[in-house]
């Protein structure tokens, strides 16, 4: 998913600063300044009396909406995941999915998945939860994908392979496939296309307000919604209904507070206005926070990347400019992608909080690779202006060529102004760009990213499910692309569909290898780092590690304080 971080694309994950945990203690769940103070606790903090009835939370993400067909970003998803169930989940402390609301999945043949669903399964309002509802809800995300209602930014894409859905009975859904033996649909009904929603409660063909959503309480997740304003508050209870993977949340009540920015954020954590800081700290808070003697860094399982997506249609000589010229518009990728120099941002800007990333699949995931590495810059991961000239060169580029390009502080973090500002310089220190950067607020950047207005633009991702295939197929390719770059390439289609059939690991590998050098050589996107998760953890809170974990789920129902 895009981080709005993506998790999950713009990333997701899309992107962010580092993903950043942040625990501290909260003594008598008191608050000040902007944080609530609803709840109570039955102890206080680091005294080593009861678990505490209310846990209090802080981020800067945003939230786009919480309806689960038109969102694909990661604090929107942070919502719906806790509130809404799935038909597979990953348990905490593992990637790999297991039943959450149902009894038993398999595939019943190479292009059949059938799912048995729990009996008696209930929403928080009363509703019977039944295959009926499981196929609404798949249904209702096709449509409202193809017929544009979720604005560019929901997790259609993730069903490219769905055929259709059936429910012959109240407990029986059967998914029908496209392709054959894809290997990666258990994993897709655990993504940010896998909530499941109430077919009495949400519209067939439109999105539902976020205020109509919480009013109807037609949640089946570990928590319910009792209160909430967007991207100021939202109080949870846990739900007595819930039958899914997790079991009940180890606290009952959770109040997140949405700060304006990370200053504020750091300031609530160090002054124990928050149990638990969420997304997203600078590099440099979180180095400090390190040196902190009454604060623990725990680092997680990192699958977020940060990376730069072209428009071909509105970048320097891209489709639909005056200058539309596709060699020329192909050269400028190509000099960006010579010049940008990731181990400086990564030392400069983030304290090697990420590393630098030279292809599509972040190191670690079965299939990556370095395609961009030999291809580009110096052939060893440095940049090289020489490179970007003869490229620019070869094509006719006439220099300085003018690049508008966005980014999205309050998205990802402050220290997107430093990466940015970096890249600029690499790029205008060549003598080959003058770059004009200009940042939105997210809600904003999240609609006009879809809508062409940007030539070049910041995103991440936190991925869907631990797999090679998250990074591929939601971007390139060209029928589902959540980037709506007007990036195709038939050649990486194919790629792409092969490698998420291939049951031999060993030759599944070499394709999803292939698919990365494919893309390389068109230049998309241009990666620049991946980022790990990171938990700053203080006395009384417990549960950290367990919801840090490859699944990439901030799931509050694993998070406990002593008091």
């Amino acid at each position: 998913m895009f981080s709005a971080t993506s998790r999950r694309a713009l990333a997701i994950t899309a992107g962010l600063a580092t993903s950043v945990l942040l625990v501290a203690a909260c003594s008598n769940g008191g608050t000040s300044g902007t944080s609530p103070t609803g709840g109570t606790t039955t102890g206080s903090a680091g005294g080593g009396g009861k678990t505490a009835d209310t846990l209090l939370i802080g981020t800067t993400d945003k939230i786009t909406t919480i309806d689960p067909a038109g969102e694909y970003d990661n604090g929107s998803f942070a919502v719906i995941n806790q509130v809404f169930p799935f038909v597979l989940n990953t348990p905490y402390g593992s990637p790999d999915v297991k039943p959450d609301i149902a009894a038993s999945a398999s595939f019943t043949d190479p292009n059949t998945y059938t799912v048995k669903l729990k009996p008696g399964l209930k929403f928080a309002n009363g509703d019977d939860l039944t295959s009926t509802d499981v196929k609404f809800s798949f249904d209702r995300v096709q449509a409202i994908g193809a017929n544009g209602a979720d604005g560019g930014n929901g997790p259609s894409s993730l069903l490219s392979n769905l055929a259709s859905t059936d429910a012959p009975d109240p407990t029986t859904v059967v998914f029908h496939l496209k392709a054959a033996n894809d290997q990666t649909f258990p994993q897709v009904l655990s993504s940010p296309a896998g909530p499941i929603v109430d077919h009495k409660v949400f519209p067939a063909d439109k999105l539902l307000a976020d205020a109509d959503i919480v009013k109807a309480n037609p949640f089946a997740g570990p928590y319910t919604i009792t209160d909430y304003t967007v991207n100021q508050l939202i109080t949870y209870k846990a739900n007595p209904a819930y039958q899914g993977i997790y079991g009940a949340p180890k606290t009952p009540n959770i109040n997140v507070t949405y700060y304006a920015d990370a200053s504020n954020l750091k300031l609530a954590v160090q002054q124990g206005e928050v149990d638990v800081a969420f997304r997203s700290l600078s590099a440099t808070d979180i180095a400090d926070l390190r040196n902190d003697k009454n604060l623990q860094v725990v680092d997680g399982p990192g699958g977020e990347i940060r990376y730069i997506v072209f428009n071909f249609d509105t970048q320097p000589y891209g489709a639909k400019t005056p200058q539309a010229d596709p060699a020329k518009a192909l050269a400028v990728r190509q000099a960006v992608a010579d010049l940008v120099d990731r181990k400086a941002i990564a030392d400069q800007v983030y304290k090697n909080t990420y590393t630098p990333l030279y292809s599509y699949v972040p190191a670690g995931l079965t299939g990556a690779n370095d395609a961009l590495k030999g291809l580009y810059g110096d052939g060893n991961g440095g940049p090289s202006t020489d490179k970007a000239k003869a490229a620019l060169t070869a094509a006719g580029v006439t220099t300085p060529v003018t690049l508008n390009l966005q980014y999205a502080t309050a998205h990802y973090g402050p220290s997107s102004a430093d990466e940015y500002a970096l890249v600029k310089d690499q790029l205008e220190s060549s003598g080959l760009f003058k770059v004009n950067l200009q940042t939105t607020e997210w809600t904003q950047y999240s609609k006009d990213r879809t809508t062409d207005v940007y030539p070049a633009y910041q995103l991440g991702w936190f991925p869907d499910y631990s797999d090679a295939d998250n990074y591929l197929t939601p971007f390139f390719l060209s029928a589902t692309s959540f980037l709506h770059n007007h990036y195709s390439n038939p050649q990486v289609d194919s790629l792409i569909q092969q490698e998420a059939t291939t049951t031999d690991p060993t030759a599944r590998a070499t394709i999803i290898g292939q698919a990365q050098d494919a893309v390389a050589k068109d230049l998309s996107t241009i990666p620049l780092l991946q980022g790990s998760q990171v938990a700053v953890v203080a006395q009384g809170v417990q549960g950290t590690k367990d919801t840090l974990d490859a699944s990439f789920k901030f799931r509050y129902g694993a998070l406990s304080k002593q008091g």
